[in-house]
């Protein structure tokens, strides 16, 4: 599986019910532990202070990235995604095989 780092940005609709945005973040949160456990969510961090989510993610390809797990978060009509497909650096301290 490839890499990509995912910057998200999430942005509620005014006038939103909150029942449905409290449904969403609930469903949200399920969904996120299904993709952690099948290797397609590998890290996420909230950078201190933000309202917004940075991940290491896993998939095929990028096109498999959006078709088969971003499209699949709950939140994502709400969301506004920026993603950077990854390749190992010669110099990275965690590096355990070959050159990608």
């Amino acid at each position: 599986m490839r890499e990509f780092l995912v910057e998200i940005t999430t942005t509620i609709p005014e006038g939103t019910d909150p029942a449905e945005v409290d449904r969403r973040r609930a469903a949200e949160a399920v969904r996120a532990r299904e993709l952690a456990s099948t290797g397609n969510l590998f890290r996420l961090w909230r950078p201190e202070g933000e309202l917004r989510s940075i991940g290491i993610w896993r998939a095929e390809d990028e096109q498999d990235l959006h078709d088969k797990v971003l499209r699949t978060l709950p939140l994502r009509s709400w969301m506004n995604l920026t993603v950077t497909p990854l390749v190992s650096h010669a110099n990275d301290p965690g590096k355990t095989g070959g050159a990608s």
